[in-house]
């Protein structure tokens, strides 16, 4: 909000900026904008009588069947790596700053550093969410944009890296979005291009038909919550999801009046609707971007009247030279009948998007490869790449994001196994039961579909560089005590007692760990390095176990020694990598 003010400040009273602020002004001073409905002059909205509070999340919501739950529908990969419980706490990882990068309906998000080993000083945003002496209501509202958050995995939705629970909050950490809001840009630019107002707008429904075919409904869809990833970039991502909610059916109605009353459908008005009313507020974004102006303005009634009939007004010199095809796309967004109004799908199918984003449809030759040999490398490795793609920075994951989409030919931001078949056999591999291991290796969920997460783990090692940054991150999601060893304990705590249908033991033997005395990180690093060498066998790895169980000097100096002992010990039977 302070950058929307910074913003306002400089735009004419006419221009996009004022006028989002003359609705930002209505919105505050009558609360058109509330938790749980609407307070629209003239219009009535039914009395919600707000339960009683409740002092801790764990009462009311049980955070232990929240957590079985996401395991289960998100993967215990994703889940576990990124997931903490107490007493491991924010401060471990990141030092939090004062300055507040904005504020929401359920938190202020600040600015913090990653302190911790590999990527150390990496600016990340945090958001805590109280959950002490809150309403039932509320405890729901905040369970629902965690669980919706941590089930976001897609290109053009800000990553969420981690959350930490603590008896009365949840932290989540989150990409820092150093490039500014939508809102911002628009201000500053006064309009786009039909090029640049494209580009963006394809990435935005990107998003919106990744979360609609998943099954969550934003409801908050507008220039603030657009954010670009960097200074200068043209990347965009989705944030926000504390108003989100999961459907089980695209059709399901929904009645709770939420959003911003400037983007908001007029069935949300109504206070009956599906996931449609998202792509009616992306209409109203593409009407500010090509034109400068909000289409529905006004005060109270007059402005909910305009919204209702689908009113707005195309100003001769503002619409002139804006092509046919642009009016048409902006007009089939803004449909009253949300049956008539385009889907997310539909709308990246419109000559208007598609023209700009045609993909040529050749796949990397090199990334197949990649994905191959994903499939066939040891479990543990697979596990170990897995919790990688959770740590990888924004130009890591830039580097590889085209290749994502030149396999994602239906653009739901997921691979199915119809798109792998087709890649596969575009360069020669017609082998069925190949094309079938590799799905299932990447398919780490078993849910029928490669996540953008699973691409990004098979790219580690070949077009994402295995640097130490990396891997030391990757090894302290690991040592989930903070030991300075992973035990398998420790990857029982990520995994649980199975993984792909192996016990930790098995899992942990079948790469070339055979004892239980824990791996340092450089026997993790020669490990994940090595294409043939297997770890040094128990014998050698136990020269330090008695002085590390002796002392901690001791225990520095013979992990050091084995450190550089397992990059030169090579010679003994090849192990599965």
């Amino acid at each position: 909000m302070a950058q929307a003010s910074r913003a306002l400040a400089r735009c004419p009273r006419h221009s996009v900026g004022a006028a989002i602020g003359r609705a930002k002004g209505v919105a505050d001073r009558r609360s058109l904008t509330c938790v749980m409905g609407w307070n629209i002059p003239h219009v009535h909205v039914p009395a919600i009588h707000l339960p009683t509070t409740v002092k801790f999340w764990k009462k009311s919501a049980h955070l232990k069947d929240f957590e079985r739950q996401l395991e289960s529908d998100i993967g215990k990969i994703s889940l576990s790596g990124r997931y903490h419980r107490f007493p491991r706490q924010i401060g471990d990882d990141y030092q939090i700053s004062k300055h507040v990068l904005g504020r929401g309906y359920s938190g202020e998000v600040k600015m913090a550093t990653y302190a911790g080993p590999g990527h150390a000083g990496q600016k990340v945003a945090v958001k805590v969410l109280r959950l002490d002496h809150i309403a039932a209501s509320k405890v729901e509202q905040l369970k629902s944009e965690v669980e919706n958050f941590l089930r976001m995995d897609h290109p053009h939705i800000t990553r969420l890296y981690d959350v930490y629970e603590s008896k009365d909050s949840l932290s989540l950490v989150m990409e820092c979005m150093e490039g500014g809001e939508l809102f911002d840009r628009i201000s500053e630019k006064k309009r786009f291009s039909e090029e640049d107002a494209s580009h963006a707008l394809w990435q935005m429904l990107l998003a919106l038909n990744y979360i609609h075919s998943h099954g969550i409904v934003h409801r908050d869809i507008k220039l603030e919550n657009f954010l670009y990833d960097a200074l200068g970039s043209r990347t965009l991502k989705l944030i926000d999801f504390g108003f989100s909610k999961m459907v089980d059916d695209p059709a399901e109605k929904m009645s709770t009046g939420l959003g911003t009353i400037a983007y908001v459908a007029p069935e949300v008005l109504k206070h009956s609707y599906t996931s449609q009313c998202d792509l009616w507020s992306l209409g109203v974004i593409s009407f500010i971007l090509i034109s400068g102006y909000m289409p529905f303005t006004g005060t109270g009634q007059a402005q909910v009247k305009k919204i209702l009939s689908g009113q707005f007004k195309l100003k001769p010199e503002r619409w002139q030279n804006v092509s046919t095809e642009t009016k048409g796309f902006v007009q089939s967004l803004l449909e009253v009948d949300p049956g008539k109004r385009l889907t997310a799908k539909a709308a990246l199918q419109h000559p208007w998007i598609a023209r700009h984003h045609r993909c040529d449809g050749k796949v990397d030759a090199g990334v197949v490869k990649a994905l191959q040999q994903f499939g066939h490398v040891c479990k543990f490795r697979r596990c170990c790449m897995e919790i990688m793609a959770w740590s990888l920075t924004n130009e890591q994951r830039a580097k590889v994001c085209e290749y994502f989409y030149s396999l994602d030919t239906s653009s739901q931001g997921t691979i199915s196994l119809a798109e792998l078949r087709r890649a596969m056999k575009h360069l020669g591999i017609s082998d069925e039961a190949e094309v079938q291991n590799v799905f299932e290796a990447l398919d780490s969920n078993q849910d029928h579909e490669i996540h953008y997460s699973d691409f990004l783990a098979a790219m580690v090692s070949t077009k994402i560089e295995l640097d130490d940054e990396l891997m030391r991150s990757t090894f302290k999601k690991f040592d989930t005590n903070s030991s300075g060893f992973i035990t398998s304990e420790n990857v029982r705590d990520i995994l649980g007692d199975t993984f792909e249908g192996e016990h930790v033991e098995e899992l942990m033997e079948e790469a070339g760990f055979n004892d239980q005395d824990g791996i340092c990180y450089g026997e993790f690093e020669a490990f994940l390095k090595r294409t043939s060498t297997p770890i040094p066998s128990g014998e050698d790895r136990r020269v330090d176990h008695a002085a590390r169980e002796g002392g901690s000097p001791s225990s520095k100096l013979g992990c050091i020694l084995r450190e550089i002992s397992t990059r030169f010990i090579c010679g003994a039977t090849p192990s599965r990598v």
